[in-house]
């Protein structure tokens, strides 16, 4: 029987490196995916879809900074300092979120939808996990991420059920997205310590339940996914799309006129 880990300062050193780095990715995901939803912020198709998108990208950025302060809580640089300070190569975010729709609405919604799938499945495993600070915080996210899971198994369907023209936006956006979407599940060298703690499942295992989830709505939605498409792994070595470079040099702009200054 896994026992339970009811503090933070409870673990070893080598159980602590493996929760760092999971939370580093959790949080990476979230900020980044965060980003990439504000940008639609008064340019989306319709004003219901301008709230949501900015309500959502609001929540992952407010799950990210949860993340970093944990991060904190075990030693690691302030949540502001971690975001706007780090350099390309030190950030852990899967491919996926780190590029760019170019304002293509299908290759966001897919996109947003993949990771929202993801991330609930993430949570729920955490939830039920052996790390009580870790399982109490996931309990709290997945109220808030139900409500964007909702959204895609919404409009997943709808779109890729619609006209010629929105089918065939969907599919391009799936063919192009879903490789990416499988480099979320990157394994790490932390998989094996987290799953012997009780902290959270493996990387293949999480995949296994997000692609039954996925293909289930995507096949409703009349959307296919080749089965012999690989993984696009890198993002978790530090190894992104030139896409993200640009992001950071935005996101980060304000920060690096003047790091010292007090707000």
């Amino acid at each position: 029987m896994i026992a339970t880990i009811d503090t933070l300062h409870d673990m070893e050193a080598s159980l602590k490196s493996a929760v760092i780095d999971l939370l580093y990715r959790l949080a990476d995901d979230a900020i980044i995916i965060g980003h990439r939803g504000s940008e639609w912020t008064g340019f989306a198709p319709i004003l219901e879809e301008d709230i949501a998108f900015s309500s959502m990208a609001q929540d992952d950025m407010g799950h990210a900074q949860t993340f970093y302060q944990m991060l904190f809580e075990l030693g690691e640089p302030d949540p502001d300092t971690n975001v706007f300070a780090r350099k390309l190569d030190q950030w852990t975010c899967a491919g996926m979120v780190s590029i760019s729709s170019q304002r293509d609405w299908a290759m966001s919604l897919v996109r947003k939808y993949f990771y929202d799938v993801a991330a609930s499945i993430r949570l729920d495993a955490l939830a039920e996990g052996a790390l009580v600070p870790l399982a109490q915080l996931a309990r709290k996210l997945r109220s808030e991420k139900k409500y964007h899971l909702m959204h895609g198994t919404m409009w997943i369907p709808r779109l890729g059920t619609g006209t010629r023209e929105s089918h065939q936006l969907m599919q391009s956006a799936v063919d192009t997205l879903y490789p990416h979407a499988l480099g979320m599940f990157e394994p790490t060298s932390a998989d094996l310590l987290l799953e012997q703690a009780g902290v959270c499942p493996r990387e293949d295992e999480l995949r296994k339940r997000w692609q039954a989830e996925v293909e289930n709505v995507l096949c409703g939605a009349t959307l296919k996914v080749d089965a012999d498409m690989s993984p696009v792994f890198g993002g978790r070595a530090g190894k992104h799309p030139k896409d993200l470079m640009a992001l950071l040099d935005d996101m980060q702009l304000v920060y690096n006129l003047d790091p010292h200054a007090k707000w």
